[in-house]
């Protein structure tokens, strides 16, 4: 699911790529609105008890189910319309539905 982006903000869309009983793969893309940016925070929250145990071109972190991810030093700048993705893999018990992201610019 995706969040539309405030005016010269970004959009941040979750993808599960893969997924196993108990685990699975996710992808967030995050695309710079009609100006360029230089730094973006995505955050979610997770409602079926899914976590985060790795993840890379990112920096992550949780507190409880709320996820809040960074940009990294070579990912942050974007040109308007541009995009980046970091990646994670993650946990799950009960089910594992793909969580709204909302995405910050700077």
């Amino acid at each position: 699911p995706t969040t539309p982006p405030p005016n010269g903000g970004c959009t941040a869309t979750y993808t599960i790529t893969n997924s196993w009983q108990g685990g699975f793969q996710g992808e967030v893309r995050v695309t710079a609105g009609a100006r360029a940016i230089t730094g973006w925070t995505a955050r979610w929250t997770f409602a079926n008890g899914q976590s985060v145990t790795q993840s890379w071109n990112v920096a992550l972190t949780s507190s409880g189910t709320t996820v809040t991810a960074r940009n990294v030093d070579y990912n942050g700048r974007l040109a308007a319309g541009a995009s980046t993705s970091f990646g994670f893999i993650g946990g799950w018990t009960g089910t594992n539905a793909a969580p709204v992201v909302s995405c910050t610019a700077s």
